[in-house]
């Protein structure tokens, strides 16, 4: 299941980068893709666990980029 979730105060490209990387080794996650220039994550996530795996991504996230916010 595609997920698209907006942020806001991404930094830069390379924090982009960054955050794709531990957010694609999470468990329950097949692909990520972190977007600098549209402030966008696109996640495809296993359905079954898709509460579990969401609330792991906004922990990634506060955990890698304090300042980032995810807006829905």
């Amino acid at each position: 299941m595609k997920k698209v979730l907006k942020i806001e105060n991404l930094d830069c490209a390379n924090c982009a980068r960054k955050l794709e990387d531990k957010l694609s080794k999470l468990k329950g996650v097949n692909e990520c893709q972190v977007s600098f220039m549209s402030q966008k994550i696109t996640i495809d996530v296993n359905e079954d666990m898709l509460e579990e795996t969401l609330n792991n991504v906004k922990k990634t996230c506060k955990r890698v980029e304090p300042d980032m916010k995810i807006l829905n």
